[in-house]
């Protein structure tokens, strides 16, 4: 050993400095790991809500806004629609929604918050097709029913609640995604109104 005398400041200064330099190396790796664990921007956008305005929508059009990826429409039902509702029952699968296919508060004839707007994921419950609306030409699927939406896909059938109707394929109703008015005439898709 040296029999050189210990200089103390200079071993408190490489003590400390290796310290600092050491805990800024751990933070570098620390935040981007940290970061890792939080879901990426476009992880939150592609399950944030969406927010459809229907201040033009008229009676009979249908609206497609994209929700988690999926395509959600949003049609303007008119008051014949709304009536032939209440008649097909007796043709459909689960005419009262008894699946939890919908929100509590969509477990109505209409399976919607108001009657005369309806709001459901369109995707059939068969095999993830999407089915075509039939405004006007639905007659030609289901005798007597004028408007409604087809699966060219396999044949299956919904009403305009997508209520499934009976001898077709697809074994549920038309899924309904949780959504709330925010007012008159914008809709809030993907939250119920509690949850906003």
């Amino acid at each position: 050993m040296s029999n050189v005398p210990v200089n103390s400041g200079r071993r408190k200064f490489l003590t400390l400095t290796t310290g600092v330099v050491g805990a800024v190396g751990a933070a570098a790796v620390a935040v981007p790991f940290v970061k890792s664990w939080s879901p990426s921007e476009k992880a939150k956008a592609a399950g944030a809500p969406v927010s459809v305005n229907i201040s033009k929508i008229q009676p009979g059009q249908l609206i497609r806004v994209e929700w988690r990826g999926k395509p959600v429409w949003v049609v303007s039902r008119t008051q014949k629609v709304i009536e032939e509702l209440a008649t097909l029952d007796s043709k459909l699968r689960d005419p009262e929604s008894k699946e939890p296919q919908q929100p509590e508060y969509a477990t109505n004839a209409g399976r919607s918050l108001k009657p005369d707007l309806f709001l459901a994921v369109g995707i059939c419950t068969h095999l993830g097709c999407s089915p075509t609306y039939l405004p006007d030409s639905f007659n030609e699927q289901v005798e007597g029913v004028e408007s409604g939406f087809f699966c060219p896909c396999h044949g299956s059938k919904f009403d305009m609640a997508g209520r499934v109707f009976q001898n077709v394929p697809a074994p549920l109703n038309l899924v309904i995604p949780p959504h709330y008015y925010v007012d008159e005439t914008n809709i809030l898709i993907g939250v119920d109104k509690g949850d906003a």
